[in-house]
């Protein structure tokens, strides 16, 4: 299993926990939110640095193409991921 971590610094908290939640409906998918690193207070931060994706070797190519049009749905509404 990989492991991929999508970030958008200016995403939501909450945002950030419906896409898990979201995310963690597909089989054989895994998903860990980060906490923030950042060493200074920012309000324009996110409270989240990004997300840990993990698909299992053994999900269907159906699984990993909605993996995909939910990422991509997230990135259109919410200014696109940095990986």
């Amino acid at each position: 299993m990989s492991e991929q971590v999508y970030y958008n610094p200016r995403m939501p908290l909450a945002v950030y926990r419906e896409l898990a939640a979201h995310l963690q409906l597909l089989e054989g998918v895994s998903v860990r939110l980060l906490p923030q690193t950042c060493s200074h207070f920012d309000y324009d931060l996110s409270q989240i640095e990004g997300i840990a994706v993990t698909v299992s070797p053994t999900s269907s190519p159906q699984t990993q193409t909605r993996l995909e049009e939910i990422l991509h749905y997230y990135a259109l509404q919410h200014g696109g991921w940095q990986c």
